[in-house]
């Protein structure tokens, strides 16, 4: 996003756009509330709390990514191999231990050391806490009946607990014996090891670039209202299992000069600024996704500027 508005400023210098990476709880609440122009999350509105926005909703996907299960183990050398079944028992609390028999049967050449698992998740209402819980609950009913899925989790496996992907990437990098689902971006940035994990064909799948856009790909032609229900658990023999949408959230309705403004930003976003992605550890929206999400924004419309007044800020709030 912050590329986005740097090099949009270059070619409209006069409109002027500032963005607060504040947590998807939080930018959602501010968007139903008017006191944003526009928000972005990993997570849609509910059909519940999108009815409650008098200007009416726009919700159009803006970019894509992968959550990986990035860890610290030093000593270990060699791709650590993760089943469905095994992780989604870790963040349970039923796998303690990195000597486990399940760990050590998926990884018969890795040396693992006897040692507690130390768990990281989100302190912070999260729409890639969401989309990973999402993921957990579709492969798994123990998942799906316990915990749940939502921005904010009541851990059963009680791990340390940090803010933002930055915060969890952080502490994982510090904390040896850790494990803890984060952006892939943020892993990559700071060279954390990340998992190879199980997917819906049985297949063991790093997350790469290519494995990612394999995912989206078995995606592309659900239509943006299932979309998000679609990438819980990709199907494809190279899909990589744990990819998100990220969605920006926009008013239906603004003052004309705002909504001109907001639709040449959202427009070079999901034109020439979809080349950034690979940049920042994010995926490019596949063709028929972009198609979809630029026809979604053009009906974004202008209102007299008494009957929408513009809120404060320029811009808002993402995951």
């Amino acid at each position: 996003m912050e590329s986005w508005i740097n090099d949009f400023s270059d070619i409209r210098p006069n409109v002027g756009v500032q963005f607060d990476a504040v947590g998807s709880g939080e930018g959602a609440a501010r968007f139903m509330a008017g006191s944003v122009d526009f928000g972005a999350s990993d997570v849609v509105l509910a059909p519940a709390d999108a009815a409650k926005v008098k200007r009416g909703v726009i919700q159009a996907p803006s970019t894509a990514g992968m959550i990986v299960l990035a860890y610290n183990l030093p000593g270990v050398k060699g791709h650590l191999r993760l089943p469905r079944d095994v992780y989604v028992d870790i963040f349970l609390g039923k796998i303690k231990n990195w000597d486990d028999p399940r760990i050590r049967a998926a990884n018969p050449g890795l040396k693992l050391p006897s040692r507690s698992i130390a768990l990281i998740c989100r302190l912070d209402s999260s729409g890639t806490t969401y989309a990973f819980t999402d993921h957990l609950a579709a492969v798994s009913p123990a998942w799906k009946q316990g915990p749940g899925v939502g921005k904010l989790i009541n851990w059963p496996s009680a791990p340390m607990l940090a803010r933002g992907n930055e915060g969890v990437a952080s502490r994982i990098r510090i904390s040896e014996g850790a494990i803890g689902y984060v952006e892939y971006g943020f892993a990559l940035r700071l060279g954390l090891p990340m998992a190879t994990l199980e997917n819906k064909e049985g297949q063991f799948v790093a997350p790469t670039p290519l494995a990612g856009t394999a995912a989206l790909a078995s995606t592309a032609d659900v239509g943006l209202d299932k979309l998000d229900a679609a990438t819980t658990n990709p199907e494809g023999a190279k899909s990589y299992p744990i990819v998100t949408y990220s969605w920006l959230l926009l008013y239906r309705d603004y003052p004309q000069e705002k909504a001109a403004a907001i639709k040449a930003f959202v427009s070079y976003a999901l034109g020439d600024g979809q080349s950034e992605a690979p940049y920042f550890g994010y995926l490019p929206l596949p063709a028929k996704v972009e198609a979809a999400s630029k026809a979604a924004i053009a009906q974004l419309g202008a209102a007299n500027a008494a009957t929408a007044a513009p809120p404060a800020n320029d811009a808002a709030t993402p995951r």
